[in-house]
């Protein structure tokens, strides 16, 4: 889609984006309020409070009550999800990890993907679509896209031997990610390779990755809802670590 084409409050979201991931805006520094978005964009307020809703909502600014607006530390919450390969995952639980490709080609950017990697609609990315496999069970469909310029070699990798994840991270430390998990119900395609239930609903993680101040790898990870589940634990660094009690290893907490 053409820059000029866009509605008024997604080039003002887009500007704001590209300014956090220039590095221009950094985590915790404040972005410009309503008013300030008025005049200095010359947008309506409605325009104005409707691209920072939909940044936070999307987790790039935290809204403070009679505050102001900043900047997510997308570091700091990363330990909600954190970005590992479904390879090691499938190996800590003691089992076989396996995977085919169904797609793995280059192709013009439709337009849900050009946003998300912050270039033109119709650029070239690396497409692959591949299924992760448990001891011979599906348990994953990864449909991903990644900036060629970030992995020129892609197309040649055989991602049956090592996965996307650990062949990305090879080439260059993935500084941040940003997720959003929703449950879905499945397309046939999605449903049929995972050898799901017609009524069965997916696990779905919308991931993007980003390299050197700027996205390289957006993807959508659809999950069996019977046969997957996402967990994590967290320690404040203010607060020192402290043995579970016997009431919350039991799932229930202490006061």
């Amino acid at each position: 889609m053409n820059v000029q084409t866009k509605p008024r409050y997604q080039q003002l979201k887009d500007r704001i984006i590209e300014q956090i991931s220039s590095g221009d805006l950094r985590p915790h520094d404040r972005v410009p309020s309503e008013n300030e978005l008025v005049e200095s964009a010359g947008v309506s307020r409605m325009t104005a409070n409707r691209a920072l809703r939909e940044l936070t909502h999307e987790g790039y600014v935290d809204r403070v009550a009679g505050i102001g607006t900043f900047v997510s530390d997308l570091k700091a919450n990363s330990h909600l999800l954190e970005v590992r390969n479904i390879a090691d995952e499938v190996a800590l639980r003691g089992h076989v990890h396996s995977a085919y490709v169904v797609r793995q080609i280059r192709q013009p950017a439709a337009e849900e993907v050009a946003w998300a990697l912050h270039i033109s609609e119709g650029s070239d990315v690396f497409s692959i679509l591949l299924v992760h496999c448990e001891d011979g069970v599906p348990i994953q469909v990864e449909d991903r896209y990644v900036v060629t310029e970030f992995a020129p070699a892609f197309l040649e990798q055989d991602f049956t031997a090592v996965t996307p994840s650990a062949y990305l991270s090879d080439i260059s430390p993935l500084q941040e990610a940003d997720h959003v998990v929703r449950a879905v119900m499945p397309d046939k395609d999605v449903r049929g390779r995972l050898k799901m239930a017609l009524q069965e609903p997916c696990l779905m993680v919308i991931r993007r990755t980003w390299a050197k101040g700027k996205p390289v790898t957006y993807g959508r990870l659809h999950h069996p809802g019977s046969r997957y589940e996402l967990s994590g634990h967290y320690a404040t660094p203010v607060a020192p670590h402290k043995p579970k009690t016997e009431f919350q290893r039991n799932g229930v907490r202490s006061l």
